[in-house]
C-alpha cells in the first residue's frame, strides 16, 4: 500500500507505545504516513494489538519488550529498531511511571526507579537514537503539567522527575539545531486513560482545576505529537505545549 500524510516514509520510535497516550500516539502517526517502532513493559499482548493497527494501514511495525527498571534497553531497542526499519526520523519519549507519596515515606527504590524511568531512560534513548536519526528529525518528549505546579501534598518525587525534562529539552534543542533535528516536550495534565481515568476517584478535583471543565484524552495528546512530529513544526523548538484543558491558567 502506498504511504500517504504528512510523515509518509519516515519512521518513528514510541517508547511506552502499548496503551494509553503511547498507543493512541503510535496510531497516530501511522495514520499520518510513519512507519511504527514501540516499546512495552509486561504486556505483549497490548503492544501486539497496536502493532495490528498499524500494519493494517499499511505501514510497518515493531514491538519491543523493555522492562521498566532497564533504561538500557531503551537504547537496544532504539537501535535495532533503526536498523530493521532503515533509519529513524522521530523519536517520542512516552514512557514514564507515576507514583504519589509523602516524601517522608518515598524509599530510596522508589526514588531511583522514578529516575531510572522517567529521567535517566529519556537521556540514555535519546542519546542513542541521535547517532541514526536523519538530519531534520524529531525529539518528541512527553512530560507533566505537574512539572509547573504541584497542587497537592504528594507529588514531590514525581514532579521533580518531570521538570527535569524541561530543562534536557531546552538544552537539547542546541545540540541538534545544527543537523535541523527539533526537541519539544509535551505536558499533558489530566488526561483520560487506565492510570487517571475520568471516572476514578480523583477525577472531580481534577476537573475542578480545568478551566475548561473537562478532562483530556489520549487523542488530544497524539494529535499534538503528530503535528510536533510534522514537516509543518519544522521552527519549533525547545519550546513546551501544555495540555491541561488549562490548568495551568
Amino acid at each position: 500500500m502506498a504511504q500517504h500524510g504528512p510523515l509518509a516514509g519516515s519512521v518513528a520510535f514510541v517508547t511506552g507505545g502499548s496503551r494509553g497516550i503511547g498507543a493512541a500516539i503510535a496510531r497516530h502517526l501511522a495514520r499520518a504516513g510513519a512507519d511504527v517502532a514501540l516499546t512495552y513493559n509486561t504486556n505483549a499482548a497490548l503492544a501486539d494489538a497496536v502493532a495490528d493497527e498499524i500494519t493494517a494501514l499499511g505501514r510497518r511495525a515493531l514491538t519491543f519488550k523493555t522492562p521498566t527498571a532497564d533504561r538500557e534497553s531503551v537504547a537496544t531497542a532504539v537501535t535495532s529498531a533503526a536498523g530493521e526499519l532503515g533509519g529513524l526520523d522521530i523519536l517520542v519519549n512516552n514512557a514514564g511511571l507515576g507514583r504519589g507519596g509523602h516524601i517522608a515515606d518515598v524509599t530510596d527504590a522508589d526514588l531511583d526507579e522514578l529516575l531510572d524511568v522517567n529521567v535517566r531512560a529519556v537521556f540514555i534513548g535519546t542519546r542513542a537514537a541521535l547517532p541514526v536519526m536523519r538530519d531534520g528529525g524529531r525529539v518528541i518528549t512527553i512530560g507533566s503539567n505537574l512539572a509547573e505546579k504541584v497542587f497537592q501534598p504528594g507529588y514531590a518525587l514525581y514532579a521533580m522527575t518531570k521538570s527535569a525534562l524541561l530543562g534536557f529539552t531546552k538544552g537539547l534543542a542546541h545540540d541538534v539545531a545544527p543537523r535541523r533535528i527539533t526537541a519539544n516536550l509535551v505536558q499533558p495534565g489530566s488526561t483520560d486513560t487506565d492510570m487517571n481515568p475520568a471516572t476514578g476517584p480523583a477525577a472531580e478535583a481534577q476537573r475542578g482545576r480545568s478551566a475548561l471543565g473537562y478532562y483530556g484524552s489520549a487523542d488530544d495528546i497524539a494529535g499534538a505529537v503528530t503535528f510536533l512530529a510534522s514537516p509543518a513544526a519544522g521552527h519549533i523548538t525547545g519550546t513546551t505545549l501544555t495540555i491541561d484543558g488549562g490548568q495551568l491558567a
